[in-house]
């Protein structure tokens, strides 16, 4: 009998030939990967990781037990729920936004349930843009939008913007020369989509209000679409927050805003994620979802909106969002103190999220493997999210908020082997 012979469409066959830095960046951090460099998996220390690691709010958790300690309620659980989720949890989350947020106007029609923020980015550009539209994003961004897009669209054509001065290591110098370059680069290329996150990933910075309304305006010269990935929004560490945060669709028609369960509340593996548009894009979102999920999970629906309604009554969200907040803020300073104090190499101060990036002078992947193998701390190169970041490193602290001691002990052993080698 003749060997099977496997073949794949072209765009995975691409894919597994180029693999993706989502999933390099996962393989560096395996067990067995630490092992076969002779280290002892206990005694690494990972700056690699991008997740958090507080705790969901205890209320949160009693909803789950209370669905399936009572036998007709995790029966419905079991149900199918409307592919745009279900009316009751769309309502709790305009209610949601509105108390954390101030935003006015939001209403359930402008809402849409689904499984994490990486299907409904999927789902979004399904839904606005074609194979061989042009795509706009910042350089550096997060790792896993390119393939994203080389799955959805195909031959879409992604469009860079560099905003980090690499002299100055400082990220958007001169809002005025950024919005420049972004509109000058938008009208020559008229991408169908723009995506920001705000916070940053793997920055950690927040796009300027003034560059953010730019973008808004100029898309909408041709039809474009603005999508702002807030995946870390209620992780931002300012005393007010951008405007833009509060943004309505009804405002905004051409604005789209994607959030997840996975950092507010550690629902990582939880996949609960909503989109925030116009009308006319949530009933396109309805039927691209029903092609792709059918139907959010409706488990975490009931038992997210049981909790939203008891801890938006008795105050305790804001409190749980302020407390989780200020632990990742604490975090984010003893990691940049660290760094200022030990290396002093360039690095970013975050404005929110789980992350900063440092300039190593050097290429950053030989720099991760050689500190790794030497010191047992892992860091994560940087060119995975775009090239202005070739020479630096994304540090993640957000595995270690509750471990901040193993923050200080991971740049004691850098300093440490780089003083050994001359390298500071």
């Amino acid at each position: 009998m003749k060997e099977f012979q496997h073949s794949f469409s072209g765009i995975v066959e691409r894919m597994l030939s180029s693999p993706s830095p989502i999933r390099q960046i996962m393989k560096m951090a395996e067990r067995a990967n630490i092992i076969n460099m002779g280290l002892n998996p206990d005694d690494v220390i990972s700056f690699g990781g991008g997740w958090v690691n507080h705790r969901a709010p205890e209320g949160f958790r009693e909803s789950y037990l209370e669905i399936v300690s009572d036998v007709e309620k995790f029966h419905r659980s079991g149900a199918y729920s409307a592919t745009l989720g279900e009316l009751s949890l769309r309502e709790t989350v305009c209610k949601m936004e509105e108390e954390l947020f101030g935003m006015k106007g939001l209403g359930p029609e402008n809402v849409i349930i689904g499984m994490g923020s990486t299907q409904l980015t999927h789902d979004l550009l399904l839904t606005l843009a074609n194979p061989g539209d042009a795509i706009y994003m910042l350089d550096p961004t997060y790792a896993n939008y390119p393939g994203q897009i080389q799955f959805a669209l195909r031959e879409a054509k992604v469009i860079y913007q560099p905003v980090i001065d690499l002299e100055s290591w400082s990220w958007m110098p001169s809002v005025d020369e950024a919005v420049e370059s972004m509109v000058e680069l938008m009208r020559r290329y008229k991408p169908k989509v723009a995506i920001l996150p705000s916070p940053d990933n793997p920055t950690s910075q927040i796009p300027p209000e003034g560059f953010v309304k730019a973008a808004l305006e100029t898309l909408s010269e041709w039809g474009g679409y603005l999508l702002l990935d807030f995946a870390y929004k209620t992780q931002y560490f300012g005393d007010s927050y951008p405007d833009y945060f509060s943004f309505s669709p009804a405002d905004h028609p051409n604005m789209v805003a994607i959030h997840s369960n996975s950092k507010w509340c550690r629902g990582l593996g939880r996949r609960l994620g909503w989109v925030e548009a116009s009308e006319e894009v949530i009933s396109a979102m309805e039927r691209t979802q029903q092609c792709t999920i059918l139907c959010p999970d409706s488990l975490h629906q009931l038992a997210m909106r049981e909790y939203l309604e008891r801890a938006l009554e008795d105050g305790s969200l804001r409190e749980y969002i302020d407390r989780v907040r200020g632990d990742y803020e604490s975090a984010a300073k003893v990691t940049v103190d660290e760094i200022r104090k030990r290396l002093g190499f360039p690095h970013f101060i975050p404005q929110g999220g789980l992350y900063t990036c440092m300039n190593v002078g050097m290429d950053a992947d030989r720099f991760v493997e050689e500190v790794l193998r030497s010191t047992g701390v892992l860091f994560i190169p940087g060119r995975g999210f775009g090239e202005t970041l070739k020479e630096a490193v994304r540090i993640s602290y957000g595995p270690l908020v509750d471990s901040k001691e193993k923050i200080t002990e991971g740049f004691e052993r850098v300093e440490s082997y780089l003083k050994r080698s001359g390298r500071i």
